[in-house]
């Protein structure tokens, strides 16, 4: 059975890369999904010459490309151009207020000035007030969603529900560290019942248990293959511990083979 929630829209960041139209055909599948409105955003600097007002008509005529692509990807979706003058991630983290969902690619440009996408993702990963999904290797068609288990609540919600909108099983993954006798089956055991009260919520999800002895709690999520969305918290105790702007978090955004999803601030 599909959840949705209709009425809060998905912020996708347009710029001209291809990694940004990749990321424009994920997001105009999710909004779908989601049954709401999908924005197109795009950063621009504040100015009132000739040169600005040409980058800014460029930045339009851009966002009309990216919203003949969403309709590509997903027949039917409402899109919604935004140009807005200013810095990109704090433009972002703005916006990140009034949307359910932000979408970013792996890399490229993005806004203008030159900033690289990929440090306009850390960052806005690190500081939006809703989850956002880094676009990046290739979502496996039918494949699992595979969650970092972490202590924050909204992490198991955001992962529950795109599997059970997305009719997919989904993996949860807990990496654990030290020995002793009965440790595997003591790890196995509290993995499914932290997950437990979430499979009661989601029955249509068949949810997948992988507690592995692991140093790496990076290592572990990707050890999984395919996947279609991993998911993970921004802070917490669990796999990303420290934040996303730890080792761990940065690994996972760098070398996954699929959309990265970092769970922070509501969940709507």
């Amino acid at each position: 059975m599909s959840r949705k929630k209709p009425g809060s829209a998905v912020l996708v960041g347009v710029d001209e890369s291809e990694a940004s139209l990749a990321a424009v055909r994920w997001a105009a599948a999710e909004a779908l999904r989601r049954d709401c409105l999908l924005q197109l955003f795009q950063a621009g600097t504040a100015a009132a010459d000739q040169e600005a007002r040409e980058r800014f008509a460029r930045a339009h005529r851009w966002l009309s490309r990216a919203a003949q692509v969403a309709q590509e990807s997903a027949p039917g979706v409402a899109t919604q151009p935004l140009v807005r003058a200013g810095l990109a991630v704090d433009l972002l983290v703005e916006r990140s207020r009034s949307v359910s969902l932000v979408v970013l690619g792996s890399h490229g440009l993005g806004g203008l000035r030159g900033a690289a996408i990929g440090s306009v993702a850390l960052r806005a990963a690190a500081s939006t007030h809703c989850p956002v999904v880094v676009v990046r290797g290739r979502a496996v068609r039918g494949g699992a969603v595979v969650v970092g288990v972490d202590t924050d609540e909204r992490v198991g919600e955001f992962a529950f529900e795109a599997a059970a909108n997305r009719q997919v099983p989904l993996i949860a993954v807990h990496a654990w560290r030290s020995e002793g006798p009965g440790r595997a089956a003591a790890e196995d055991r509290a993995l499914r019942e932290c997950t437990a009260a979430w499979a009661d919520k989601y029955p249509e999800v068949s949810v997948r248990i992988r507690a592995v002895r692991e140093r790496s709690p990076g290592r572990a999520l990707l050890a999984v293959e395919g996947a279609q969305l991993l998911v993970i918290g921004s802070r917490g105790r669990g796999p990303v511990a420290g934040g996303l702007l730890g080792s761990t978090g940065n690994r996972l955004l760098a070398h996954a083979a699929c959309p990265v999803a970092v769970v922070r601030g509501a969940f709507r």
